[in-house]
């Protein structure tokens, strides 16, 4: 038999939720005005495509790293109008 949600305490739990995606999407939001995408956390470019700030990897067969100065609002390149 399927056990009954208590609504309130579903609903407290969707609050904390949107609470805690909320500064998520904040912080990208906020990055998107700066860093590219495609970069990770180590300055690597996880793009699979070309670009001018791309570099050798550091290890053979390891991803190209990016040299990209992060000065650049990148949001255009998604929004549409």
């Amino acid at each position: 038999m399927a056990e009954r949600v208590d609504p309130i305490a579903w609903q407290q739990r969707l609050d904390r939720m949107t609470e805690l995606f909320s500064s998520l999407v904040q912080t990208a939001g906020e990055q998107a005005t700066f860093r590219c995408p495609y970069k990770n956390r180590h300055d690597e470019c996880t793009a699979a495509f070309g670009c001018r700030n791309q570099r050798r990897p550091e290890t053979a067969g390891g991803l190209r790293l990016c040299r990209g100065d992060d000065k650049l609002d990148y949001r255009d390149a998604w929004e549409t109008a």
